[in-house]
């Protein structure tokens, strides 16, 4: 997951449009709420205007998260999309100044309404967009966070893609095994027919057949005949084999 600031690629993404400031869930503004509530002993401004924010935009968080890579990283694997972090300082500052609630209430405002739209956009390029949340810094910057992955479509398509790939390649590699021990049992056929061969050449050379007392000595036509039978019987029994 990807994390984009207000000046990174998510912030081009959309134009801040209609920068008012927008009432609560319950179409209660903070001033009325205010009002309802009363700033009692037992109630400060910092926190009735805190319960405010928290029944508008639901899961709000008061801390102060560093701009580095590592903390907004860290601050945003435990969010789950519409979370709002705010500064203690800056939380002070919204509750007693209107122009600044309304100031960070709008950055607040722009992320969330932005979803729906960059949710189809993603999804027109097939990846699912995937917010997180807000982030008021200390010094008064604001880090969007979210990102995106692959759609489940997606991810079902690269898997099949992948298993006929391994598929193929397992069958691939079988069948050259299977072709080298082919070739291989080849050489070892050829080999032993020709060291027969040879075996049989130097018996036949060697050898003399006698018929009573008359010795006959083995022709070089006689070598030729014996060796093409001998070479043909082989042939058959390797095909019987």
């Amino acid at each position: 997951m990807s994390v984009l600031g207000v000046n990174g690629a998510f912030a081009g993404a959309y134009q801040y449009a209609n920068r008012t400031q927008k009432t609560g869930t319950s179409g209660t503004s903070f001033t009325e709420q205010l009002q309802k509530t009363g700033e009692s002993m037992n109630t400060s401004k910092v926190d009735t205007y805190t319960e405010y924010l928290r029944s508008k935009y639901g899961n709000v968080k008061i801390q102060n998260v560093g701009k580095d890579q590592q903390s907004l990283d860290k601050i945003g694997k435990s969010m789950s999309g519409n979370d709002v972090v705010i500064a203690p300082n800056i939380l002070e500052q919204m509750a007693n100044d209107p122009e600044k609630a309304a100031y960070y209430e709008c950055k607040i405002d722009d992320f969330f309404n932005a979803t729906p739209r960059l949710k189809a956009s993603f999804a027109a390029q097939g990846l699912d967009y995937q917010p997180c949340g807000v982030v008021v810094h200390e010094d008064g910057s604001v880090t969007y966070i979210s990102g995106c992955a692959d759609s489940p479509e997606r991810v079902a398509e690269v898997n099949a893609i992948n298993k006929a790939k391994r598929e193929k390649e397992a069958a691939q590699r079988k069948e050259n095994i299977e072709r080298s021990q082919e070739a291989a049992a080849e050489r070892n056929q050829k080999m032993e027919m020709a060291y027969r061969k040879q075996a049989m050449v130097e018996a036949l050379a060697n050898r003399t057949m006698g018929t009573s007392r008359i010795i006959y000595t083995a022709t070089p036509e006689v070598l030729s005949s014996a060796i093409a039978a001998y070479e043909q019987n082989i042939m058959e029994n390797c095909m019987d084999t």
